[in-house]
């Protein structure tokens, strides 16, 4: 395996693929043994980074990766520092790839009649556990949907949600600062990806660990399954962050990137990007235009989407301009017949009664896909789906449509959802877990 500081500056200098061998989620790289990158500080790469600091006097966690990941994690710290106790761990926010890895240290400390670990984490962390205690079919389905791989089915797709967390014991509002060792931890609220996001800075070795806030990408301030997002103030921390004068950044997701000047650069970049969204979403809402109108006016900026730390290869900044609808408009697009619809099925056979049947649409779908018009090939067949939804002819072209859908698509979130709509059309539903 090649050293990581080569890997990360090849991958800097956009010579490695970061949608797919480097994918910042679901990166070939994961599941590589634990690596001490600098003196004392201990770096795990899975779906999320989890990053271990010797203090002097005891061990910090910053973020502790999924249930999967729990023993690797613990028998990785262990014999690194086969004797030192987990002191403390924050938590950057509430998802699930990021809070599972305490346990087995809180099971340790019991054994050996030691306090546990403190967990910190912003306040509202300890809410959205419970919510997802309310959605765990909700989650499953939706998660499911998101990271299905083609030829699955309902079964095999299904990623159960987890219904018991492990809740911090400090939480805080805006900020907190803690001690140990020879090391201060300063942990700074910001509303991003999530409500509750937080991210620390070690001044003393000049580390950043920012949690979802940067994850080589472009940031999931936009995923569409998921609840609300902060894209403006989200820009606001990253360059609070920038300011730092960070030498190494170790992301949620993604790679480490090392040296000030390429930590604040990816830092800023990534604000400029969310604020360009935003501000020109908000631009085009206060002239009053719909929705569809917005989404089909922004210009995205194209330089910063070409650089290798911000290529949708998870989120898509078309999503992003949803969020920052969502945020400041709710959630009426613009469009009155879309108010107090009647079902879609009903539509659907309506459109298809006027154009004769579904032989027509179906051709007409066929031809869109044939001519890489795939974004009116999936509206069409979709009506057909709706009105016909026991039809094998549909579902065979519906499976046919949506896979090169996905296949065209950067955005593993995207590619996703497509690959499910093909995936389910293989089992003869629009849905696998619609009735």
């Amino acid at each position: 395996m090649p050293d990581i500081r080569d890997y990360c500056d090849r991958l800097w200098r956009g010579e490695i693929d970061t949608i797919h061998e480097a994918h910042p989620v679901t990166s070939t790289w994961n599941n590589r043994e634990p690596e001490e990158i600098e003196d004392g500080f201990l770096y795990i790469k899975s779906a999320a980074s989890m990053n271990t600091i010797d203090t002097g006097d005891g061990l910090v966690m910053l973020d502790t990766g999924t249930a999967r990941d729990a023993e690797g994690l613990f028998n990785g710290v262990r014999a690194w520092r086969p004797e030192t106790p987990l002191r403390a761990a924050v938590f950057s926010h509430h998802h699930v790839d990021h809070i599972f890895g305490v346990n087995r240290f809180d099971d340790e400390a019991a054994e050996q009649g030691q306090a546990r670990p403190v967990v910190y984490g912003q306040r509202h962390i300890p809410a959205h556990f419970d919510r997802y205690k309310r959605t765990v079919g909700y989650n499953t389905a939706i998660n499911s949907r998101q990271f299905i791989r083609p030829g699955m089915d309902a079964e095999q797709v299904r990623l159960p949600w987890p219904d018991e967390f492990r809740y911090p014991d400090v939480t805080f509002d805006n900020a907190i600062r803690f001690s140990i060792g020879e090391l201060m931890f300063e942990v700074t609220h910001t509303r991003g990806e999530t409500e509750d996001a937080a991210w620390t800075w070690v001044p003393e070795k000049k580390w950043l660990f920012p949690g979802d806030l940067f994850i080589w990408a472009v940031p999931n301030a936009g995923n569409p399954q998921k609840a609300q997002r902060w894209a403006g103030e989200w820009a606001a921390g990253l360059r609070q962050m920038a300011g730092k004068g960070a030498e190494l950044m170790s992301p949620g997701h993604g790679f480490p990137i090392f040296g000030a000047d390429r930590v604040a650069e990816a830092l800023n970049d990534t604000a400029d990007l969310l604020d360009e969204i935003e501000n020109q979403t908000l631009a085009l809402m206060n002239l009053g235009y719909t929705l569809d109108n917005v989404l089909h006016s922004i210009e995205m900026p194209q330089h910063l989407l070409d650089k290798p730390w911000l290529r949708s290869a998870y989120d898509h900044p078309e999503f992003i301009v949803h969020s920052v609808w969502r945020y400041f408009g709710g959630w009426y697009e613009g469009e009155p017949d879309r108010l107090l619809p009647a079902p879609r099925s009903a539509e659907a056979a309506e459109w298809v009664t006027l154009a004769g049947g579904l032989a027509p649409v179906m051709e007409r779908a066929r031809a869109h896909m044939q001519n890489g018009n795939l974004q009116m090939a999936c509206h069409l067949i979709e009506g057909a789906a709706l009105a016909a939804p026991n039809s094998p002819d549909v579902h065979a072209l519906r499976t046919e449509i949506y896979e090169a859908r996905a296949a065209e698509q950067d955005s593993s979130m995207a590619r996703g959802v497509f690959t499910f709509a093909a995936s389910s059309s293989e089992h003869g539903k629009r849905d696998m877990f619609n009735p």
